[in-house]
């Protein structure tokens, strides 16, 4: 989920109630707060914690909340976790890889065993297009034995990659980080998508989701072909720049950016609300 900012640069939690409750109404079933998408670099200690907070106040326990929770600093996570898990009705956590300083597998697995044993349940999040670093198959293994790391978010570009961990740990719930890839992946065993389209088509991405799993790939073939257009044009630029310069061409946030984000181009621009008319999002 996209944290909407106001034209001051603030936090607009109006807007971020409106975007939950219309999460909620499609049909999610979980809303994460604070990941890539939400813009977790840029928003103060603060503002991370209300972002939380205000996102479990507004979702009134109709669906899971997943708290990005994630540092490359271990101390940092564990201070973010630890909070998350104070204010309670966070249903687990989303762990990046962590970014630039690129530990070795050993560092890796102490980091994420380290937030693990604080009891919040674990999503991993591997993403070695923004942290540098992919999460080894192995130590993805070595992971699943602790009783409180319950999934992966695998954003790595590689249906192979879901293979790969299903081929060791047959029971470890896998989860698409790549909407054009959803589909795909849940052929091969995903179990579904931490989405950042969802954010513009809720209801559309559980429907093509649900139909995937229950192996009706014709109609889940069909809405991918259908929707592939915004999945791709999502990423034309640095998420979440287009995703939030989608939702403020539908009116229902401010185009508002924190530096180093900053808008799109004007080309990108119309090719969005092209898009987004064509499918009649708009």
């Amino acid at each position: 989920m996209v944290t909407p900012f106001s034209k001051d640069g603030g936090v607009d939690y109006g807007r971020l109630q409106a975007i939950v409750e219309e999460q909620v109404a499609g049909g999610v079933e979980g809303i994460c707060a604070v990941g890539t998408s939400g813009e977790s670099p840029t928003l103060d200690h603060a503002e991370h914690h209300k972002v939380i907070e205000k996102t479990i106040e507004f979702a009134k326990g109709k669906v899971k909340i997943v708290a990005g929770t994630g540092a490359n600093s271990t101390a940092e996570a564990i201070s973010l976790t630890k909070a998350a898990i104070a204010m309670g009705g966070a249903d687990a956590c989303l762990q990046v890889t962590p970014y630039y300083n690129k530990p070795n597998a050993e560092g890796l697995y102490r980091h994420f065993m380290t937030v693990a044993d604080l009891g919040l349940p674990v999503i991993l999040y591997n993403v070695p297009g923004r942290s540098g670093k992919e999460i080894p198959v192995d130590v993805v293994a070595r992971l699943t034995k602790h009783g409180n790391i319950i999934a992966i978010k695998e954003a790595a570009g590689s249906v192979e990659r879901v293979s790969a961990i299903k081929n060791v740990v047959p029971d470890f719930t896998v989860l698409s980080g790549d909407d054009s890839l959803t589909v795909p992946m849940i052929s091969v065993g995903a179990e579904g998508v931490i989405s950042v389209a969802s954010n513009v088509i809720p209801r559309q991405m559980g429907d093509m989701v649900r139909a995937a799993l229950a192996g009706d790939f014709n109609t889940a073939r069909a809405m991918h072909a259908k929707y592939y257009p915004l999945f791709h044009d999502l990423f034309i630029d640095t998420n979440p720049v287009m995703v939030k310069e989608a939702l403020a061409l539908q009116g229902k946030i401010e185009r508002a950016f924190r530096l180093p984000l900053c808008e799109t181009t004007d080309a990108n621009l119309e090719r969005m609300r092209g898009t987004l008319a064509n499918l009649g999002l708009l």
